[in-house]
């Protein structure tokens, strides 16, 4: 019985990059990186210079706070690309198309615009 088809084997592998720390790919990287140095700070400051508790958690704390928030906000569940399309987005504000003209105001509602000449 020779339908046509070919059978042929195939690498059909997951195309998932990995979890770690309930983190897809390298992003626990960001987080676990984090938590060393904000411990290594705070150690310094603490206890090599002296500085007082509050003061060494205060620097010690952002350095800890800011990668986990960057994966939990902008990499954790999102699209590649998503931060660096929401910033664009945050401070372009303007769409992507090929003609500049074709893009509707800023503010204005999302209507199809007429070109002059063409016919309906």
């Amino acid at each position: 019985m020779n339908n046509g088809l070919r059978i042929t084997d195939t690498n059909s592998a997951n195309d998932s990059k990995g979890r770690a720390l309930g983190f897809e790919g390298n992003d626990f990287l960001y987080v676990v990186i984090g938590i060393v140095a904000a411990i290594g700070i705070f150690l310094l400051l603490y206890g090599m210079f002296h500085a007082g508790l509050a003061t060494a958690g205060g620097i010690a704390i952002p350095v800890f706070v800011i990668p986990t928030a960057w994966v939990m906000l902008f990499r954790r569940g999102k699209p590649d690309g998503y931060a660096e399309d929401f910033f664009d987005h945050l401070f372009n504000r303007e769409g992507f198309c090929f003609s500049p003209d074709n893009q509707n105001p800023r503010g204005a509602p999302a209507a199809s615009k007429r070109r002059p000449g063409h016919a309906q």
